[in-house]
């Protein structure tokens, strides 16, 4: 019948629509679920961890090298509140390339929008945090605010800040590999020349070539590629090339995110690694070395197959582990590093990796001489071209409050150790001359019912989650409008934490 068919129909309808709605509120219900105790997206408000990763900033390229860098964008120097991002161009401060030292003068830029991030919240609930794992956490002096922190310190443990290094229980802590890729700063790369070195000021000076041969050396600029030097000396005798910027800035334990006011106010950072290129005729020689204090130390590797890593101090060099390779094959470009962190010597040559631990006591790398400023060398024997040379330095953790003029030391640092009590954490920021973290709270954290917590620490049940992933870096903003934007897709990426070293 027409009537009973019609009827039909609609029930049909209305029972779809139903679904429909059962639907999607079984899907608001589970992402509701999985919001709240699987997985939440949280967006960096500040630069306390930077470079790892980025609140609000300029995205800058320096007018004379072309090599990229950032520098913070601070909403209340401004007159803005705070995790606000202005939509068109405003005044950047005066700034400084890490690699060239050019310094770029006040002007407008556009302001770029902080990383966003994963956070895996359920985590914490089944397995015990890691030392170096980032972590978001309920601010303990505003529980309503999230932070995001590198996690350092864990229930019964000993913290103590010693030259930049992290000591736990009197022994110094070194990051997983992973995490250290991740922490090193670049200094200087060769690949990135000014155009006209005359034309601007460098660390107060014209530019001049920082990367050059000792007296006496035969190392030389190739003449169709300047960024290449070549050696050809059958002698046997080692030549040297020097790493000597002008003044201390670069050796300064801060990043080019940073105000250029607070530099002269840090301490020097010794911790280095070189990376470059070597092509090797069929007999050759190829080294680094890098001072920490009074102490020189060299690796090097040759075309017999062997490479070595040496110290010297007062004028005794001493072998201090040897290891045999692959013969390379003569002229191909090969990958060479060497890295002194966290008194570790990392040598990598063609793939193959030597490793030294020099000691886990504060004294592990020879008598402790902070104010003695870092040394670079590359050297060569035989026929040799390198390139692509570039320094870095490692993150290193302040001691004091920078840019007040204070020397008192913050907690958790040398002759003020911090002793964790059971399910207590301490945290800091990767940019450490600009984080407020548990050295510096001076105030006992905010609980419930009028409880309070320990100053400096992070107490368990304040833990939110394991940052996992940047799943939308800072975009660019090419124009001032602020619908329009370029993703930046390759800047996501893991966010690295404690683990296998």
């Amino acid at each position: 019948m027409p009537g009973k068919s019609h009827s039909r129909r609609r029930r049909n309808i209305a029972a779809e629509i139903a679904n429909t709605f059962e639907w999607l509120i079984t899907a608001f219900i589970l992402a509701f679920v999985f919001r709240a105790f699987v997985m939440e997206a949280f967006r960096i408000p500040t630069g306390s961890m930077a470079d790892t990763l980025k609140g609000a900033h300029f995205r800058l390229r320096c007018r004379q090298c072309g090599f990229r860098y950032d520098y913070g964008f601070i909403p209340q120097e401004y007159g803005l509140s705070q995790d606000t991002v202005p939509p068109g161009s405003v005044m950047i401060q005066p700034t400084r390339c890490p690699s060239c030292g050019y310094y770029r003068q006040a002007g407008r830029e556009m302001v770029a929008n902080g990383d966003r991030i994963l956070v895996l919240k359920c985590i914490y609930q089944f397995l015990e945090p890691k030392r170096w794992d980032v972590v978001v956490f309920k601010n303990p002096l505003e529980p309503r605010i999230n932070y995001i922190k590198r996690l350092i310190g864990r229930p019964g443990e000993n913290i103590q800040i010693i030259d930049g290094d992290i000591y736990v229980n009197g022994r110094i802590s070194r990051k997983p590999r992973k995490v250290q890729a991740d922490m090193w700063l670049p200094v200087y790369n060769n690949d990135y020349r000014p155009v006209r070195p005359r034309a601007g000021m460098f660390n107060g000076y014209p530019w001049q070539q920082p990367l050059k041969p000792a007296p006496g050396s035969a190392w030389h600029a190739d003449a169709d590629d300047a960024t290449r030097y070549r050696l050809d000396d059958q002698t046997g005798r080692r030549h040297y090339m020097l790493y000597a910027p002008p003044g201390d800035l670069n050796w300064r334990a801060s990043c080019a995110y940073n105000d250029l006011r607070i530099l002269d106010d840090l301490p020097y950072c010794s911790d280095l690694m070189v990376s470059m290129y070597a092509r090797c005729g069929s007999s050759a020689r190829v080294g680094i070395s890098l001072g920490k204090y009074e102490t020189i130390y060299t690796a090097w590797a040759d075309t017999s197959g062997v490479m070595v890593i040496e110290s010297a101090y007062g004028g005794e060099t001493t072998e201090l582990i040897r290891g045999n390779i692959r013969t390379p094959v003569p002229d191909k470009p090969v990958r060479v590093k060497f890295a002194n962190s966290d008194h570790r010597l990392i040598f990598e040559f063609a793939g193959e990796r030597l490793c030294y631990n020099l000691g886990d006591g504060p004294e592990g790398a020879g008598p402790r001489r902070p104010r003695i400023k870092p040394r670079v060398k590359i050297f060569g024997a035989g026929r040799l071209c390198v390139s692509h040379v570039a320094v870095y330095k490692d993150i290193h953790y302040t001691s004091t409050r920078t840019g007040t003029g204070s020397e008192i030391p913050g907690r958790a640092t040398q002759g003020n150790p911090l002793t964790l009590a059971e399910d207590q954490f301490f945290v800091l920021g990767d940019n450490s001359p600009n984080s407020q973290d548990g050295r510096w709270w001076d105030q006992d954290g905010i609980g419930n019912n009028g409880r309070l917590y320990r100053q400096g620490i992070v107490p368990r049940d304040y833990l939110v989650g394991k940052a996992l992933f940047v799943y939308w870096p800072s975009w660019f903003r090419p124009f001032e409008k602020p619908w329009l934007f370029v993703p930046n897709i390759g800047q996501m990426r893991f966010i690295h934490g404690g683990g296998r070293r």
